[in-house]
């Protein structure tokens, strides 16, 4: 009986448990197999422990040359989708002009649309200009369908933020651009991190639209899923391990900074 009182009692805790524990499951399998030593091309089945693959993450012709690309184009698209983004829900939180809902409802178009859809109409579109596939296609590709979700974190913030702070400032002689550098931006900030993470994940990770307007550039996931048709060398699994622990770290760090702000306001 007390068991079952237990057992009701922490039910949602260990539905959330067993919920991240599945999720987390992938990466687990990709961590332990990154120290697989296979027989043959594929890194399916366990066989050998072995660290050849972590002193060596480059020994696999073009894979790193493809991360490469991969955070490079996510820089940089991270920055173009953030500033634009950014702009745009100031514009659309601050403003009234004309066709300001028709544009509040086609923001969110990108993220409803299926992404074969936009890639084949970003595909004609460069097609019909005469432009060349490669990096900067692709980089205006990333740039487009990120802009939604930089839009959407960083309007969700504008919109709850108090005008009277920013009114305030005035009231102490701040000009405009002081009072966005001091008060607005600081306010924002969080929503605009929020954005500028959420690009950077989409763009490295995006495969469909960056293979309709790649042209011969091999970005990171085109680099694994052709791999995956000959076999999948172990230093893939590496640099997912490394990519997740490196996510885990930064979360850690901001919940670390975040208490620690917390205790000082205390």
């Amino acid at each position: 009986m007390a068991f079952v009182n237990w057992f009701k009692r922490n039910l949602v805790v260990l539905a959330g448990l067993l919920t991240l524990a599945y999720l987390l499951l992938p990466n687990v399998v990709v961590t332990v197999f990154s120290f697989n030593k296979p027989n043959g091309r594929f890194n399916y089945a366990w066989q050998q422990f072995s660290t050849d693959a972590w002193k060596d993450p480059c020994g696999v012709a073009g894979l790193c040359g493809s991360l490469s690309l991969s955070l490079r184009i996510a820089l940089w698209a991270t920055l173009g989708a953030t500033a634009l983004g950014t702009a745009i829900a100031f514009a659309l939180v601050r403003y009234r002009f004309r066709a300001r809902g028709a544009i509040n409802s086609l923001i969110f178009l990108p993220m409803a649309m299926p992404e074969v859809v936009m890639a084949a109409s970003l595909l004609t579109l460069f097609l019909n200009m005469g432009a060349q596939l490669g990096f900067w296609t692709v980089l205006i590709a990333h740039i487009m369908f990120c802009l939604s979700f930089v839009v959407t974190a960083v309007k969700a913030r504008v919109l709850s933020m108090d005008p009277r702070l920013e009114q305030a400032a005035q009231d102490l002689y701040a000009g405009p651009f002081q009072t966005f550098v001091r008060v607005t931006l600081p306010i924002a900030a969080p929503g605009i991190a929020a954005g500028a993470l959420l690009a950077f994940a989409l763009s490295f990770d995006d495969f469909i639209i960056t293979n309709f307007n790649a042209g011969s550039t091999v970005t990171f996931p085109m680099f694994v899923w052709g791999s995956a048709q000959r076999g999948t060398p172990v230093q893939i699994n590496v640099v997912g391990t490394a990519m997740f622990v490196i996510a885990v770290l930064f979360v850690l760090a901001s919940m670390v900074i975040g208490n620690r702000r917390n205790r000082r306001k205390a």
